[in-house]
């Protein structure tokens, strides 16, 4: 059960000075807890302890990072199920999938664990000519300083986990901003580094509407900014962001080929595309939107997906058995749903599904949706997706490529030619051969192209954004 309220944590101590951030339980609709909203004062005070920790926390020696991340595995642990059912609660997650996620979340603090201690330099050869032959080079990689951190609702535990626990091994501490509808798993988070030895100042976890937190965009005491959401608010965000470093993990309508040798894998190939396109109610970046089918298996697969999607149960995500919960909310839903009108109008055919019912939508499949609704060209972010055939991989292809957006593709295919073109040739951050765009594991570079973001997540990849290289040079005297 979730606490009657929560504190916010500015620079790591608690404090309630309101309770003025309603919680609601996504699936009944009602308020289940209240949160300290953070004011811009709050913010400003926050920053100021972040910059002053900038110093103790670059001296925090990496064993003593590592052991305050082992802190977290252990206690994150212990309190799972806790996680869980706060995550099922105020994001709506079927209690599976929260459990999932809380799974992620311990393996990402892992991962960053064992990063702390490995953060190297190089020895850079200089004798690349007579005149540099007597100088000798190092590198070594610098916490670039105090940081800003905005996550959205649909991971509320892995995507803070996500810029959190690479922060932490770097050595920068930071200021968050978690997502005014999920705020209460930042919020455990921030409890639990309370109880690390981490200076003070290192961390803030601060809720705040959206037209009161501008300071974790603007201001130039902020050294880097991560941000995690839609593409329209991250690209804005980044021309406010003056001088510092931006890494934005933006949207995308993610795109997968059944190639023409699966035949004999059908019944697996539609086992992923479920979860790649539903799972979660399809709130999820990666999630299947476009599925491209050989046209020699385009019949047979389109029979077995639809069935398999209008089997799905729906409902109460605290019931072991939902796979399908609401959305995020009721306005949400009506957008999707209207964007499934938008498309029938024009000349789709909805397979299955598509009703709703405040704020669950049931898992709707399409075919033959035109290429200019907005059902294609934009992110559904819900349980929504579209089946169209092809005949030549190649087309399959400009097809996926045919978009604004550019995360990750999937390619079921046993060609390792099909495999390799792939690769060379869709614009997107990672190409999945043998499964769908939504897998990821937390230690691979995870980002994208065009409308997509810029620069990459993945506790390693994210260290590297949070650090930058500093040189040192020495002449021999001889």
């Amino acid at each position: 059960m979730l606490a009657d309220r929560y504190p916010f944590y500015l620079a790591n101590r608690p404090e309630q000075p309101n309770a003025d951030l309603e919680v609601t339980d996504k699936y009944r609709g009602e308020v289940v807890t209240r949160v300290a909203l953070a004011s811009a004062a709050d913010i400003d005070r926050a920053i100021d302890a972040a910059v002053a920790a900038e110093r103790p926390m670059r001296e925090l020696p990496p064993w003593k990072r590592q052991q305050i991340l082992e802190h977290c595995v252990a206690r994150f642990s212990e309190r799972a199920e806790e996680l869980a059912e706060a995550l099922c609660i105020e994001a709506g997650k079927p209690i599976r999938d929260a459990r999932g996620e809380v799974t992620r979340l311990i393996e990402t603090f892992k991962v960053a664990a064992g990063e702390a201690t490995r953060i190297e330099g190089e020895v850079p050869s200089l004798a690349i000519s007579p005149r540099t032959q007597a100088y000798r080079g190092f590198t070594r990689q610098m916490p670039v300083g105090a940081c800003s951190f905005i996550t959205p609702f649909n991971f509320p535990l892995n995507l803070v986990a996500h810029k959190v626990a690479p922060a932490i091994a770097a050595g920068c501490p930071f200021i968050l901003k978690p997502a005014s509808r999920t705020p209460v798993g930042a919020l455990v988070i921030g409890g639990i580094l309370a109880e690390t030895d981490l200076p003070p100042g290192a961390f803030s976890i601060l809720p705040c509407h959206r037209d009161g937190a501008d300071l974790f965009t603007t201001d130039d005491r902020l050294k880097l900014l991560s941000f995690t959401g839609s593409a329209g608010v991250g690209w804005d965000l980044k021309a406010r962001a003056g001088r510092k470093k931006v890494v934005l993990e933006l949207g995308g309508n993610a795109a997968c080929i059944v190639d023409g040798d699966q035949g004999d894998r059908l019944d697996h190939v539609v086992e992923r595309l479920v979860f790649g396109a539903y799972y979660q109610s399809g709130q999820s970046c990666i999630s299947v939107q476009r599925i491209l089918v050989h046209r020699s298996l385009y019949e047979p697969l389109r029979e077995r997906l639809a069935a398999a999607v209008a089997a799905l149960r729906c409902g109460d995500p605290r019931d072991e058995a939902t796979f399908i919960g609401p959305v995020i909310d009721v306005r949400e839903a009506g957008r999707m749903a209207a964007w499934i009108d938008e498309a029938v109008r024009r000349g789709a055919r909805l397979l299955t599904g598509g009703r709703r019912d405040g704020a669950m939508l049931t898992p709707a499949l399409l075919e033959g949706v035109p290429h200019d609704v907005k059902l294609y060209r934009e992110e559904i972010f819900g349980p929504v997706a579209m089946l169209e055939p092809f005949d030549d991989f190649d087309q399959a292809l400009a097809t996926v490529n045919d978009s604004r957006y550019g995360l990750q593709a999937g390619v079921f295919t046993r060609s390792l030619a099909h495999a390799m073109k792939a690769w060379d040739e869709l614009e997107v951050g990672g190409v999945i051969i043998g499964d769908v765009p939504s897998w990821r594991v937390d230690n691979m570079p995870y980002g994208g192209v065009k409308d997509s973001g810029l620069g990459r997540e993945g506790v390693r990849y994210a260290i590297r954004d949070m650090t930058e290289t500093r040189l040192l040079v020495i002449r021999d005297p001889d």
